[in-house]
């Protein structure tokens, strides 16, 4: 006979119960955390938290994105002192002006 069999006859029968019992109570554990793991409320709460993960991610990369955006609006309107350029700001402001002046006066002709 093989050692492992020398090892398994000498247990008395209180070890084989005593180890019965340890894995019936692992048994039951791992049968409760499956229960947790496939109950509904588990499943719709690991959803729930993947997709707020999901869209706080985008959210932080859009205002990254916008931020960028903004700063380098502002460097070409204003000098790195904080003055603005009124080389840039000027023909901007006109050709805002004209077109509010161009949509005004259409919409004057589509009433009158």
């Amino acid at each position: 006979m093989s050692d492992a069999t020398d090892a398994t006859d000498a247990r008395t029968p209180a070890q084989i119960e005593a180890d019965i019992k340890n894995r019936r109570a692992d048994l039951a554990d791992t049968l409760d955390e499956i229960g947790v793991r496939l109950h509904p409320s588990t499943i719709v709460g690991d959803a729930k938290a993947k997709v707020a993960a999901a869209v706080d991610q985008t959210a932080g990369r859009a205002f990254v994105a916008v931020n960028g955006a903004v700063v380098g609006v502002r460097a070409k309107f204003v000098s790195p002192d904080g003055a603005p350029r009124l080389e840039r700001v000027i023909p901007v402001a006109l050709v805002a002006v004209g077109l509010v002046g161009l949509l005004a006066v259409s919409a004057k002709r589509r009433r009158g």
